[in-house]
């Protein structure tokens, strides 16, 4: 009893060691199943706290989308949904029907024209702006950093709106100004021949802001130490803009080329409001086709043309990355 007792005692200088080395080891390294234990309620937590999110994902995401793709390739249409059984499947005759279509054909060749034309007016003026603001005005630089960016934060439906009244022929103030200098102007949204130009001429007045920001950002992270090398070696202005600025512009360019692509490929809520498609289809877009046949009821026709045009955005993506990537 009495060697017992004086190895739990404290402070006893041949017992203490062994009564203390056990609690240490417990300390510093937790058994295993503790561990497994404390590591499985960690788990439980995350797929709880993400449990929402996921709900979401699957019901309003994946779900749409793995049920499109099935409908373009079969013959669903709105008729069809009290009656499933009626629905057979078809292969790939939708995307054969939509090549023959006239109208489709013609919807893709106008959202090629706005994303060729568009996308690099977009990207050279909110360069060009960006580089103004950067070393060209600098006492106004916060003012007009709003007016530029203003109408990216406006609604789309406001601005095309008030661009509707300011092209109006008869009492908008654009044909006003032209009239004071004697020239009769167009019906500009009613005419074929500039329906689809002042579309892309308000897509890139909205976009710019966006580009010129981003651009700014890129601008100003170029080292200074480089720019005065460069200046020293006797490069002027343009030189140093396309010797040192420009090629550590690579990354900026590629998110403003990439997300200004996807949104142009998109193109719907300026004919939507403006001119519905028309006049004789000129401002028709590949979405606007797609919600048209929606609209109609057939299901499958428009679910093959979301795919082609997700295709598409793909394709985009892809070739931008290639161009512009950072080969350094």
């Amino acid at each position: 009893m009495t060697s017992m007792s004086t190895k739990t005692l404290p402070g006893r200088g041949d017992t203490h060691e062994p009564s203390t080395a056990g609690p240490q080891r417990s300390a510093g390294r937790r058994p295993f199943a503790l561990r497994s234990t404390a590591r499985g309620r960690q788990t439980r937590a995350a797929w709880i706290l993400a449990a929402p999110f996921l709900a979401l994902f699957l019901a309003f995401m994946l779900l749409p989308v793995v049920w499109s793709l099935l409908m373009s390739l079969t013959d669903t249409q709105s008729a069809d949904l009290r009656t499933p059984l009626n629905v057979s499947f078809t292969g790939f005759d939708n995307y054969v029907r939509l090549f023959q279509d006239d109208q489709f054909v013609h919807a893709l060749r106008n959202t090629a024209v706005f994303v060729v034309v568009g996308l690099p007016l977009t990207l050279a003026a909110g360069l060009a702006a960006a580089v103004a603001l950067d070393r060209g005005i600098r006492r106004f630089r916060a003012v007009f950093r709003v007016g530029f960016y203003l109408p990216v934060i406006t609604s789309i439906v406001a601005i095309a709106v008030v661009w509707k009244t300011l092209l109006d022929p008869r009492a908008g103030l654009v044909n006003t100004v032209l009239g004071w200098f004697g020239i009769d102007g167009p019906a500009w949204l009613a005419d074929t021949r500039f329906a689809l130009p002042v579309m892309i001429l308000m897509a890139v007045w909205r976009n710019l802001g966006t580009v010129m920001i981003i651009m700014l950002a890129g601008l100003q992270s170029v080292p200074q130490s480089l720019m005065e090398a460069a200046e020293l070696d006797g490069a002027g202005a343009w030189q140093r803009f396309w010797g040192v600025s420009f090629p550590l512009l690579r990354p900026a360019l590629l998110l403003t080329a990439v997300t200004t692509g996807i949104g142009y490929l998109q193109f719907f809520d300026e004919p939507f409001v403006m001119t519905q498609g028309g006049p004789l289809d000129s401002t028709l877009s590949a979405t606007m086709y797609a919600y048209n046949q929606f609209g109609n009821g057939n299901y499958d026709v428009a679910s093959a043309a979301g795919y082609v045009i997700f295709v598409l955005i793909v394709a985009l993506t892809v070739l931008q990355f290639r161009v512009l990537r950072d080969k350094d």
